[in-house]
């Protein structure tokens, strides 16, 4: 396992997601609202290299954010 300890990979947390014309993505600015098609209890997804591969919660304590592993998920999707 020590071969692969300095190994680096890219965590990414899906909160949701929404489909948008580029002529949409083109008129927004700053403060822009995006809905999501998720609720606040919806659980996210963590991708590694863009591959799900577990979900869980996000959690708010302070000014700080986390993600709380909640499930791992198959090969398979």
């Amino acid at each position: 396992m020590t071969a692969l300890a300095g190994v680096q990979v890219q965590l990414s947390v899906v909160l949701g997601s929404t489909q948008l014309t580029i002529r949409q993505v083109l008129k927004m600015g700053r403060g822009t609202m995006i809905p999501l098609d998720c609720g606040c209890d919806d659980p996210s997804e963590l991708h590694v290299n863009g591959v799900a591969v577990a979900r869980g919660r996000v959690q708010v304590k302070g000014d700080r954010m986390t993600f709380e592993l909640g499930e791992m998920l198959s090969r398979n999707g």
